[in-house]
């Protein structure tokens, strides 16, 4: 529910004098504004208990018992509801009571007194409750914050300061920064605007800075790892076919744009499947739409979330998408998918795991775009395949002459910070034939290892000839396993270059010359 629904739930409860009460939430604070929203307006006394005040009352913040301890808090609810009916009482942090315990039996102990006195007992959680405690009231969970909450936050929180500093933002702006802080808590917010608040000034870069902001606040996420791309130079050659797809797709990104798609009730781009030859830009493409889209970047890693117990692999990843949402807009790289959602398992995993993602990808209304890359295209699941699952597949192939002009041209100003001569750069063309751009990037990396660890070695045509000429690339040693990728692909993908999957790699002539 959102704050509202919650609110008019929770009025309705104690009006009705649910004897016990569940809020699901990790945002406390919140919970308790709300409650004390609630208790104003149907004038209602409420008791609150932390572990660091003991029991305290909401409205007026006078200590009532300074016993810090939930055994102690349940003894003096217990007390109280004896001698006076309609009482109510709000517990903080209650552990020990998601499964039969001790706490669990006395709590309901508790709870059944209340029912008879018209008490109610209302716990704030994040953790489950015991199934015969809950049976006995209501539960509500409190969802994080709205787009539409979070602009009121970003306001209140802004909008005292502008006689201060300066601020750059018009509504556009303040209506995008409340879509890339979904998904996380008021208090979080708050500090994430109060350390813009701090420069001085608020500016319309401040966007970029706010998409890395929750960054921060998730740097430790079993089965999510991140990668930094700050600062690399993340440009790849060729694939025209998929930079004109993804150049379409950037335009999606613009607030007005998702304006229009949420009117139209469409979801945003869910994301591509990158399969073809090993060592040609897969995932290399994953880091550069991230760079290029200016959105932080994610690699799920299906290894680690990999359980030994039951159920627990599920869980995981359940939990691994869960904060990619929360982490979004962002990418999502799942590299070498084929490993952890191919093959078979006889305890039936894997195909638990398949169907939670298709699943997720399916029904994720958040800004997560997924680029997932196959080598082995023989171990990936014949589900995953199936249109309409990703956005595109595309077919990565052996760079053509154009392409490898392309790549060759920008490794060797990249590495040996030189311009070679048109002659010169076809002729690496013509002897690249076959070559992944790996294989090119690799020998000319190379050769930058020799010059840094040889001042007095001069680049010239003969070395780069010989470099060059030395690789013996895998379409030679392994030609058998190319055409089976690239027959795989013909009639399964789009070519992420623009030519016909399989064609011939050699030279174009028209860019020869």
């Amino acid at each position: 529910m959102n704050y509202n629904e919650c609110l008019s739930t929770t009025k309705q409860y104690l009006l009705a004098r649910i004897p016990f009460i569940s809020f699901n939430t990790v945002e406390r604070a919140r919970t308790l504004d709300l409650i004390s929203t609630v208790s104003k307006e149907i004038q209602l006394p409420i008791s609150v208990h932390t572990m660091s005040k003991g029991m305290y009352d909401l409205t007026t913040g006078q200590i009532l018992n300074e016993d810090k301890t939930i055994m102690g808090a349940l003894d003096f609810i217990s007390e109280q509801i004896k001698i006076k009916e309609n009482l109510t009482f709000v517990l903080t942090e209650v552990s020990d009571i998601d499964t039969d315990t001790m706490v669990a039996r006395y709590f309901m102990d508790v709870v059944t007194l209340a029912e008879e006195k018209g008490a109610t007992i209302i716990v704030i959680t994040n953790n489950s409750v015991w199934s015969q405690l809950q049976r006995l009231g209501m539960n509500i969970t409190l969802e994080l914050p709205t787009e539409e909450e979070i602009l009121q936050i970003i306001k209140e929180n802004v909008e005292p300061y502008k006689n201060q500093i300066q601020v750059e933002w018009d509504e556009n702006n303040y209506k995008e920064a409340a879509t890339i802080l979904a998904g996380i808590s008021k208090v979080e917010i708050k500090n994430v605007i109060a350390s813009l608040i701090a420069k001085g000034v608020i500016t319309k870069n401040d966007l970029v800075e706010l998409k890395f902001a929750k960054d921060k606040l998730f740097s430790n996420i079993n089965g999510l790892e991140k990668i930094n791309i700050d600062g690399l130079n993340l440009t790849f050659g060729g694939l025209k076919g998929l930079k004109a797809w993804l150049e379409d797709k950037k335009k999606l990104l613009s607030p007005d744009k998702k304006e229009e798609m949420k009117a139209r009730g469409m979801k945003p781009p869910r994301g591509i499947l990158l399969v073809g030859v090993p060592g040609c830009g897969k995932s290399l493409s994953a880091k550069a739409i991230a760079a290029t889209w200016q959105l932080p970047l994610y690699r799920l890693d299906f290894a680690t979330v990999q359980g030994k117990y039951v159920g627990q692999s599920e869980q995981q990843l359940k939990e691994a998408f869960s904060t990619a949402e929360h982490v979004s807009p962002c990418v999502l790289w799942i590299d070498e998918i084929e490993k952890g959602l191919g093959g078979s398992s006889d305890s039936g995993v894997t195909t638990k795991m398949i169907g939670q993602f298709l699943f997720w990808l399916q029904e994720c209304r958040k800004e997560v775009f997924v680029v997932a890359t196959a080598n082995d295209v023989t171990k990936l699941p014949a589900e995953l395949l199936r249109r309409g699952r990703f956005d595109e597949m595309f077919f990565v192939d052996l760079p053509d002459a154009l392409e490898r002009h392309e790549v060759i041209t920008m490794y060797i100003e990249r590495y040996l910070r030189v311009r070679l001569p048109e002659q010169l750069t076809n002729m690496l063309v013509q002897i690249t034939d076959g070559f992944t751009g790996a294989d090119i990037e690799s020998s000319i990396r190379d050769i930058a290892y020799k010059l840094v660890a040889n001042p007095t070695l001069q680049i010239n045509d003969q070395l780069l000839i010989n470099s060059l000429k030395a690789v013996v690339p895998l379409s030679k040693t392994n030609p058998e396993k190319i055409k089976f990728i690239r027959d795989w692909g013909k009639d399964r993908a789009t070519s992420a270059s623009g030519n016909p999957i399989g064609g011939s790699s050699s030279n174009n002539p028209e860019i020869i010359g």
